[in-house]
């Protein structure tokens, strides 16, 4: 019985490991602004966000 669980627990580490080397080697890289269409003013700056993010205080409507 221990033998199966050892074997499922093994083929889970094979699969973790696929799926990391798969994300790390595939896939388009996420651009500065990944919320795409949000109009609020707390997504106009990129993330991470630059250390004085505004020259001059945005009009809030």
């Amino acid at each position: 019985l221990s033998t199966v669980g050892a074997f499922i627990f093994g083929v889970s580490q094979l699969l973790f490991a696929y799926n990391v080397i798969q994300t790390i080697r595939g896939g388009a890289k996420a651009t500065d602004q990944v919320w795409e269409g949000a109009k609020g003013l707390e997504w106009t700056l990129s993330s991470p966000p630059p250390y004085h993010t505004f020259q001059t205080a945005p009009r809030v409507d």
